[in-house]
């Protein structure tokens, strides 16, 4: 089932969540920054309902016992988006049956999270963070958008897993940043308790090459595995379609939001699964997205049927190489990966990415413990951080793995006078993150990012079979 959203809600709100469109905006060349207030936080209830708690501007719900209060720079930004959902629907309906009907795009414009710039990072990774926060603890009582959906949150207590997270809406209510939890397994993702159910499956069917069938003595999470290396595709769509998964629910959580704001420009965010997640979202809804350390999601999209739009540079994955979830490196048997129950398999992502060479540059070796949140927080992108500014030059621009390095001083800091603008005082520009670039380009061969070479996907029942 390819059209996912429940019939009451997608009646209720398919015409306001198209036509009421983020304003398309002239171009400005000095966006502000935009102050953003935790409003809402979101869960889900045991029939993987949408449901809302208001949070009041003196509650403190991080992990951390932070500010709820973030100043993110934005940048200008043009996004393609579907004219409709109904003929985004139709769209993803025939490419199921094999065939392409093309779609008119609209490029959108407007303010969008400015990723080249330390502070954008570190303050949307700090909400994905945030995210993790055991505590569910509100002054409001929790509410769905329709009365009769009215039921206890799922996904707060330590030992649930259902999808959940936060809402964050900018001063003049014209943003909204969408930041849902990653995996609740802390030695995995982000310190956000026990290992639990729900996450896992849906890390093993979105970033698996089959049903998590890593070994002869794994259970697979779908039966679509045909032995050896032979993987029905078409069971494998099927299986991700589940409305009890989390990317019909996160649809389900857009457009939700989308009521409630009708008129907001929408951002996503999200660490590991929530990044992954939100990239499937984002390209879903074209709105823009910052995912940290996410596994590739490119193949899910691939098996969502999400038509592809002229542009994806909207979807930004922030990861670095000694981290092997997002590097696709967490595989086999014997990997930490796997003897935690885990899948991991893809490494190809949508979108751009700005990747930190933290292996040859910074000699960090492979782990799987620098996947947390906090510790990309702490070691990359916080005051305290070691990544070194470099030179902004054209050669090896993009994930700071290529390029010169040339050593100006450990931490972030200010820059001095003259040195912000390029040959301005005889100085090169300096940047503070790795330039952004096409994710094809930077995981890729020849511009071509494979996952799961080994596979062999087609559908076997009719006897028909396509090759990796």
């Amino acid at each position: 089932m390819l059209l996912t959203l429940p019939t009451t809600l997608q009646a209720l709100i398919s015409t306001v969540l198209w036509a009421s469109s983020p304003k398309e905006l002239e171009h400005a060349p000095d966006l502000p920054t935009i102050t953003f207030h935790l409003r809402h936080q979101h869960a889900t209830t045991a029939d993987a309902r949408i449901i809302f708690a208001d949070v009041l501007p003196s509650t403190s719900l991080t992990t951390n016992g932070e500010a709820t209060i973030f100043s993110i720079p934005t940048r200008h930004g043009t996004i393609p988006q579907p004219p409709s959902l109904a003929a985004f629907n139709a769209a993803r309906l025939a490419s199921h049956r094999d065939t392409t009907p093309a779609l008119d795009w609209h490029d959108w414009a407007g303010p969008t999270p400015d990723v080249s710039q330390r502070s954008t990072l570190l303050q949307l990774a700090q909400m994905a963070f945030n995210t993790y926060a055991p505590s569910n603890t509100t002054p409001t009582s929790w509410y769905p958008l329709l009365p009769a959906w009215r039921s206890s949150p799922f996904g707060w207590e330590p030992t649930d897993d259902g999808m959940r997270g936060h809402v964050f809406v900018a001063s003049d209510n014209k943003t909204v940043v969408i930041a849902t939890k990653g995996t609740s397994a802390g030695w995995l993702a982000g310190d956000g308790g026990p290992t639990v159910g729900r996450d896992k499956r849906n890390d093993n069917l979105m970033f698996s090459c089959c049903c998590a069938r890593v070994g002869p003595t794994w259970s697979t999470v779908c039966g679509c595995w045909d032995g050896g290396y032979r993987c029905d595709t078409r069971c494998v769509e099927e299986a991700l379609v589940d409305e009890g998964l989390f990317y019909p629910i996160g649809l389900n959580l857009y457009n939700n939001v989308s009521y409630m704001y009708p008129n907001a420009n929408i951002w996503l965010t999200g660490h590991s699964l929530g990044g992954g997640l939100s990239a499937l979202m984002g390209a879903t809804f074209g709105v823009p997205v910052v995912a940290f350390e996410a596994p590739g999601e490119k193949l899910a999209s691939r098996r969502l049927h999400l038509p592809a739009p002229p542009s994806l540079e909207h979807i930004t994955h922030v990861y670095h190489t000694a981290d092997p979830i997002p590097m696709g490196t967490c595989t086999g048997v014997t990997s930490l990966c796997a003897l935690g129950g885990f899948a991991l398999e893809t490494r190809c992502h949508t979108g751009q990415v700005v990747r930190f060479d933290t292996v040859s540059k910074l000699g960090w070796s492979v782990d799987v413990r620098t996947h947390g949140i906090g510790f990309v927080i702490e070691k990359l992108l916080g005051d305290e951080g070691v990544w070194r500014e470099e030179d902004d030059d054209d050669e090896g621009e993009g994930d700071g793995g290529e390029g010169i390095w040339r050593v100006m001083r450990w931490g972030w800091g200010k820059k001095k006078e003259g040195e912000g603008g390029e040959g301005e005082g005889g100085k090169k520009r300096r940047r503070e993150v790795p330039r952004a670039r096409p994710a094809e380009e930077v995981e890729g061969v020849d511009g071509v990012c494979t996952d799961c070479y080994n596979w062999e996907f087609g559908e076997f029942r009719n006897s028909t079979r396509i090759k990796g």
